[in-house]
């Protein structure tokens, strides 16, 4: 039988989640690294709700900061640079050397750059009219 190709726009998480581990173990078996683990960071409420959140993964000495997000209510207060600060510094217990995050013009690449991230790239028109940013910061051993 041949493979047969369909556009699918509701593939479950769970299917995606194991399709995803694939790809993992693929990759550690080609750079012998086996050391990936999710990195995440919350902030709750005094009712356990989530408000905030800094969310990746590690592996091979680099970190990537996925999900950064504050509660509307909650922004300007300091919120998203403890997130990150806590993000990084776990990052760094784990021997990570790069933490890599991108970013849209209209979010907060000011936050990224005034945490010591450097820009690296700027693909305009990612989305139309905007542009994507990926930055990076180098961790220095022994921070």
């Amino acid at each position: 039988m041949s493979p047969r190709l369909q556009a699918e726009h509701d593939l479950s998480p769970v299917e995606l989640n194991a399709i995803e581990e694939r790809l993992n173990s693929y990759n550690r078996r080609l750079t012998g690294h086996q050391d990936d683990r999710a990195l995440a960071c919350t902030l709750r409420n005094d009712a356990g709700r989530a408000i905030g959140i800094a969310a990746g993964y590690s592996w091979a000495g680099i970190a990537e900061l996925k999900l950064m997000w504050i509660d509307e209510a909650h922004r300007g207060s300091g919120h998203g640079r403890t997130l990150l600060d806590a993000f990084v510094a776990e990052a760094a217990d784990r021997g990570v050397r790069r933490v890599w995050v991108s970013t849209h013009d209209f979010q907060a690449p000011g936050l990224y750059e005034k945490a010591g991230f450097e820009r690296l790239a700027e693909l305009n028109g990612w989305p139309e009219g905007h542009s994507n940013i990926i930055l990076c910061k180098t961790i220095a051993a022994g921070d």
